[in-house]
């Protein structure tokens, strides 16, 4: 009866320690939450809307700089037609210079030569300054630059004795004179009138004729006169 009893407690307690021993293991660690790298505010989608930002302006700039390239393109191709046609037609003259390569030496229709230049009068069209040294940039020309009494001469033979005609030379302040082709002034290659010029506010010249004969006179730029243009000669 006794060992009954021993044994039964035995038992009683292998189980309580068994129930101890399963009591105390430790709980299985919890799963820690994967984040949504979809949700709004993460760094990879920031980053995405950036990188899209920044290709939309790229694509903005470089349709832009097409179409501004296309254009000028375009004006640079109309200014040279418009040049082209407008030397279509030259005179030519039988080169007599040691320019070996050179045969002819010519000028746009209506021109008139003179050593390495030519000349085209305008008259009947009297302007500003300002609007006839335009006119004579539209001809691919510059207002007429005068470094020698031959020149002086050959221009004014072909000149109307009743009017002026505005020529490239202007004061740049102060009585600085200077060319339009920004040549040097020479005061000892000058043809004014005399008591020319006269007046600090009237700063461009015209050459006109007095009873002394043709000489330069400086007057107002607003002040419309006819003009002399002048460009290179071409050699063909």
């Amino acid at each position: 009866m006794a060992s009954e009893i021993t044994y039964a407690e035995v038992r009683i307690t292998n189980e309580s320690d068994s129930l101890d021993t399963y009591s105390k293991c430790p709980a299985a660690p919890r799963e820690k939450p994967i984040r949504d790298l979809r949700k709004p505010g993460s760094p990879s989608l920031l980053l995405t809307s950036l990188m899209l930002l920044l290709l939309l302006l790229a694509i903005t700039f470089l349709v832009a700089f097409i179409i501004y390239f296309q254009k000028y393109s375009q004006l640079l191709e109309e200014k040279e037609a418009a040049k082209n046609i407008m030397y279509k037609e030259l005179n030519c003259i039988k080169n007599g210079s040691l320019m070996e390569d050179k045969v002819w030496s010519c000028c746009p229709k209506d021109w008139k030569p003179f050593v390495s230049h030519c000349y085209f009068i305008l008259n009947d069209s009297k302007a500003s300054w300002n609007e006839s040294e335009e006119k004579c940039s539209h001809m691919g020309a510059h207002l007429v630059v005068i470094h020698s009494q031959a020149e002086q001469d050959f221009i004014t033979s072909n000149l109307n004795t009743s009017a002026g005609y505005f020529i490239g030379l202007l004061d740049a302040g102060q009585r600085q004179w200077r060319w339009i082709d920004q040549t040097p002034y020479n005061k000892s290659a000058t043809f004014w009138h005399k008591g020319e010029p006269n007046q600090d506010w009237e700063r461009c010249v015209i050459i006109n004729h007095k009873t002394t004969g043709w000489g330069w006179n400086d007057i107002p730029c607003k002040d419309e006169h006819n003009s002399v243009c002048q460009v290179k000669k071409i050699y063909l």
